[in-house]
């Protein structure tokens, strides 16, 4: 167990990334139909970059050019300053507490004046900062229109800038909104349900099977954590301990430890992630169907472990 607690507290360390900053708190969604892209900035520069954050729902900005890039608000006035000593937020912005959530329901102070010159406070020590957009978000209640007259295709919502600011120079982020369809559910709980009874008739006609299948099953955990890690998002760190826990019943399975290793694969790793299966758009760094498999794989192989584990545990009683 010293062994596993130090696994999981090295694998933790590597897959964390940089902490950035949080000018709010946030709400990211499991999955979504909405995808949003960013295309570019329109005056790049070296050390600077934005990318989409958890499904889409924030947009991250890092910034290593070694001077302040201010993000503007919804009137223009400044929302965000990232300095080279850390990040800075305008209290007076309306956009510091509309952002809070991703459908923008706090309420805005009285004293926030986009007018009023900034007052800046101070959020965090890095230089990468996430919040919410809603000029990158769709805001309406309901299916875009375009989506509910053919739901069988991706359909371009709008383009959306987000503006930049460095002393007096003007310049912007732009991107994309898409409603994308979502993928075929059934298919891939169809799949996870034809692999489980596939590796439970493998692995009681062959019993040696047992190591490389519980090595597969600890790889697809780990593989989806390090998706999630590399977003910023999702429960990694229970991700990574799952495909320890698996990886170590590849290494010794006695029936309970299999048993109980199957059902941690099942249940943390597979039926508590199923809301990949609803949504095109997800909280994970690549592809969403890698992220799906890996679900899907969970879900197959510990179905297996977890009965073959309980019926030669259940066998080791009969016979004593």
């Amino acid at each position: 167990m010293r062994r596993l607690a130090l696994l999981v507290t090295v694998a933790g360390a590597f897959l964390a990334p940089a902490t950035p900053a949080f000018a709010h708190g946030g709400d990211a969604p499991d999955a979504t139909a909405y995808r949003t892209t960013v295309t570019g900035i329109s005056a790049p520069e070296k050390g600077l970059t934005v990318r989409t954050v958890e499904a889409g729902a924030r947009l991250e900005l890092s910034n290593t050019t070694g001077h302040s890039v201010e993000v503007l608000g919804y009137s223009g006035e400044p929302y965000l300053d990232v300095r080279p000593d850390g990040t800075w937020q305008n209290v007076n912005s309306p956009a510091a507490y509309v952002n809070q959530t991703l459908t923008g329901e706090t309420p805005v102070p009285a004293t926030a004046d986009p007018t009023a010159p900034p007052a800046w406070r101070r959020v965090s020590t890095a230089t990468t900062v996430r919040w919410h957009d809603q000029r990158t978000h769709w805001l309406s209640p309901g299916r875009p229109p375009a989506a509910s007259a053919d739901p069988t295709r991706a359909h371009r919502l709008r383009d959306w800038t987000v503006p930049l600011r460095v002393q007096a120079r003007t310049f912007a982020v732009t991107g994309t909104l898409d409603w994308v369809p979502p993928p075929r559910t059934g298919l891939w709980w169809g799949l996870a349900a034809a692999g489980g009874v596939l590796l439970t008739a493998l692995l009681i006609k062959w019993p040696g099977s047992v190591r490389p299948v519980a090595l597969l099953g600890g790889l697809f955990p780990l593989a989806y954590a390090l998706s999630t890690a590399l977003d910023g998002t999702g429960p990694f760190v229970v991700l990574i301990v799952v495909g320890l826990i698996a990886l170590a019943a590849a290494y010794r399975h006695p029936p309970f430890f299999l048993a109980l290793a199957g059902a941690c694969l099942l249940i943390f790793a597979g039926l508590a992630e199923t809301a990949v299966f609803r949504g095109a758009v997800l909280p994970v760094s690549g592809p969403g169907w890698l992220a799906r498999t890996c679900v899907a794989c969970a879900l197959s192989v510990g179905a297996a472990l977890t009965v073959t584990g309980v019926l030669r545990l259940r066998r080791s009683i009969v016979v004593a």
